[in-house]
């Protein structure tokens, strides 16, 4: 199944199937960063992708840019080791069986490679010229879409090089010319650096040539949220603070730092999930309607969602760092003796929050959000916990012995959808036993190789932000933050560490449902939802 044949988000009102896509328009792809590590595994196998599948444009370029001193040939070169080193690797992140070769030269073709260094002006003079060429050679037509897969200290300065060069001035004679630019998390570090960055490159570009790209947005199962939530009349009747009791998101990672600990002791995981991929899966459950699928319609409802979060209480945070245990059968080290981590650091590797949306919908409804490394398994799931019924009408039942009803939305891995209701023993006595239906992902449709990046390249290429965020959606989900990094940032005084690697985070977690309802716990990190039993 192409990924991209049923775009939820694409579909046409009214009809009983999603729209195909088509081949994008002609333009030229740059990437900075073309020789850095997500390049290599993520941005060109995801071309290789949607080339393999004829979405590429006939009419397409693709020039890398580094200050690495590599040609074109050494740098295709390098991709296809990386391409080819996914065959067969079940922890690859492209599930690939082979290295179809036509689909690869087709792509190899329309590339090119141009070195040097992003932070002198000559080097866009360089790039002009050379894009340019590929520009003329192709027939792209002069549409370029520039992808900055670099450190985030570059966003700026690459892009006022750009505008300074004319590179990303569009056609406003009439020939529809575009420009686009394409960032990767992080969008700022807190508030004041989010809006300075925002303030710099609307300097530069309009606002609709930006788009701030989220991977998790790219997975099936995170856009089917909205086609679960939209396209079912069944749901939206319970979708409301009336049957709803809480809402639980899990991101747990079995990984630790991994080599990033010069990023991460300067992050943390509040920082690194928690205003981007977190609040974008809160934002797929939580946010209203919109008018249509217009991109403009989905992020004006997402920007009220945002809104409407009350900003965090250092109250409603507990933070946790690792320490040595066993992860997946592997003996684990401690955070702090991960290679370049400081022996006392205080970096959060775990992080779990109590949001309060302060909306007609979901008032008094909380949404508990934990996300954190070294756990027990690696699942991102969604768990919407129903309210109890009012009174159990069976003779000697008790409501405190009936278990919840939940609604479980399993992201990965094992994506699918579960219903966790109760139903009659068989026997003469009136005895209730939890049940389950289930859905996944893997019995209904054939997998295809995937990386999360092919959705989100061509929506670029053809201009579709719906699944982009905007600058005043990015400055919200900082200033709901704001406080507790503040806070944190005082208080260097954490007792870590203060979980075991391989367990489910630190006990302090607990706390947060326990406070404000003695009965609600955490479901188990598991990988199976059928072993939370609660």
């Amino acid at each position: 199944m192409n990924p991209l044949a049923k775009h939820p988000l694409r579909s046409e009102a009214g009809s009983s199937g999603a729209a195909s896509a088509s081949p994008a328009g002609p333009c030229s792809v740059v990437i900075f960063g073309a020789a850095g590590d997500l390049t290599k595994r993520l941005l060109v196998p995801a071309l290789y992708n949607l080339a393999n599948t004829g979405l590429v444009p006939e009419k397409f370029g693709l020039l890398g840019a580094d200050i690495a001193d590599l040609d074109a040939k050494h740098w295709t070169g390098s991709l296809r080791e990386m391409l080819e080193s996914f065959v067969g690797d079940p922890e690859a992140e492209d599930q690939i069986k082979q290295v179809d070769d036509a689909a690869w030269d087709r792509l190899r073709a329309h590339a090119d490679y141009v070195q040097g260094d992003f932070t002198r002006d000559e080097f866009y003079e360089t790039l002009k010229s050379r894009l340019e060429a590929i520009e003329n050679s192709q027939g792209t037509g002069g549409n370029r879409l520039f992808y900055l897969a670099v450190a985030d200290r570059f966003f700026a300065p690459i892009v006022e090089h750009l505008g300074k060069a004319g590179l990303v001035t569009e056609d406003e004679s009439g020939g529809g010319t575009w420009r686009r630019i394409i960032i990767e998390k992080p969008f700022g570090h807190d508030l004041a650096s989010a809006q300075d960055l925002n303030r710099r490159l609307l300097s530069v570009v309009d606002e609709r040539q930006i788009y701030r790209i989220d991977h998790f947005l790219g997975k099936e199962t995170v856009q089917n949220i909205m086609a679960l939530r939209f396209g079912n009349g069944i749901f939206d009747p319970l979708w409301n603070r009336d049957r709803i009791d809480h809402v639980q998101i899990t991101v747990a990672e079995t990984v630790g730092v991994e080599g990033r600990a010069k990023f991460y002791e300067q992050a943390g995981a509040l920082r690194d999930m928690v205003p981007n991929h977190v609040f974008q899966l809160v934002a797929m459950v939580a946010m209203e309607p919109p008018v249509g699928v217009r991109a403009e319609a989905i992020r004006d409802k997402k920007l009220e969602l945002f809104s409407a979060i009350r900003t965090l209480r250092p109250e409603d945070a507990v933070r946790g760092q690792y320490g040595a245990g066993e992860v997946s059968g592997q003996s684990a080290r401690g955070y702090r003796e991960e290679p370049g981590v400081a022996a006392d650091s205080n970096t959060e590797t775990y992080v779990a929050l109590r949001l309060a949306i302060d909306n007609w919908r979901w008032a008094g409804v909380p949404f508990y959000i934990r996300t954190g490394k070294h756990l027990s398994e690696r699942m991102t799931e969604i768990a919407i916990r129903f309210r109890k019924q009012p009174l159990a009408p069976f003779q000697g039942a008790s409501l405190d012995g009936l278990p919840p009803n939940w609604l479980v939305l399993r992201i990965q891995p094992d994506e699918g959808i579960a219903i966790e209701f109760e139903v009659k023993q068989p026997g003469q006595t009136m005895r209730l036993a939890p049940a389950r239906m289930q859905f996944r992902y893997r019995d209904r449709f054939e997998p295809e190789p995937n990386v999360g990046y092919e959705t989100l390249l061509y929506d670029c290429m053809i201009g579709d932000q719906t699944l982009f965020q905007r600058a005043d959606m990015v400055e919200e989900t900082w200033r709901v933050v704001g406080r507790v990094l503040d806070a944190w940032g005082r208080d260097r005084a954490a007792d870590f560490p203060n979980y075991r690697s391989g367990s489910a985070g630190p006990d302090a977690a607990d706390k947060l449902l326990a406070d404000d309802e003695p009965t609600r716990r955490w479901r188990p990190v598991a990988l199976d939802p059928a072993e939370s039993g609660q």
